[in-house]
């Protein structure tokens, strides 16, 4: 078992962007703060809610959960996504009607094709050595495994949104990781389903993930 607030050694692993997201909020003085955090961000705000508890009041993932490991899925996705990093000229922003697949992929229903343009230019503008990294790194056995450990270890209130039609982190997933916290108990009370709704919960259905977010912080209100 990983040890308490125990710290990745590899640079692009979640815990290593957690101690970035530390050191910003130390050099901001900010503390009892909400981390939200969407799909691998909120593995990051889970990591960076067990390196600092005193300044982080609670965590909402948003399309993010885990914690089980299945060998041939995840090497097919690592392989995919090594490929993904490799191909992607600038000149492919250029080519039109690229963004109409873009504005379908992941979700429920297709979004507007700014967000398809908007999420082109975003995967042909990643640092190629951070895209790689990122996704090697969080994709391990090892990671996968002990991100149930880091939700067990949290006193902090934890909470979970899924898209009920996520094909990327699918609800049963969302619940796993939401199971190990003590909030869960029977029942999922820390889990919130969003129907008609993909992996882009916050895009495709924004005011009911505010709506979520804004109820979960104002029970938590001393």
């Amino acid at each position: 078992m990983l040890e308490p607030n125990a710290i990745a050694t590899s640079r692009y692993a979640p815990a290593a962007y957690a101690r970035d997201l530390t050191v910003l909020l130390e050099q901001l003085e900010l503390s009892n703060v909400w981390l939200v955090g969407h799909s691998l961000g909120g593995s990051i705000s889970l990591w960076a809610a067990d390196q600092m508890p005193q300044k982080i009041r609670g965590v909402v993932c948003v399309n993010s959960g885990g914690g089980i490991y299945l060998k041939e899925e995840f090497e097919r996705f690592r392989a995919a996504g090594q490929q993904l990093v490799k191909l992607r000229p600038r000149w492919l922003c250029y080519l039109p009607l690229l963004d109409l697949p873009m504005s379908r992929m992941n979700v429920a229903r297709p979004l507007s094709r700014h967000w398809g343009k908007q999420r082109l230019l975003d995967w042909v503008a990643a640092h190629p050595e951070a895209a790689l990294g990122t996704l090697l790194d969080s994709t391990t056995e090892s990671e996968v495994h002990s991100l149930p450990q880091v939700v067990s270890r949290l006193q902090q209130p934890v909470y979970f949104i899924a898209g009920a039609q996520d094909t990327i982190m699918e609800p049963q997933y969302v619940r796993h990781l939401a199971s190990f916290h003590t909030s869960f108990e029977c029942c999922g009370n820390n889990v919130v389903e969003i129907p008609d709704c993909g992996h882009l919960a916050m895009v495709e259905q924004p005011e009911a993930v505010a709506a979520q977010i804004q109820r979960i912080v104002t029970k938590h209100e001393s």
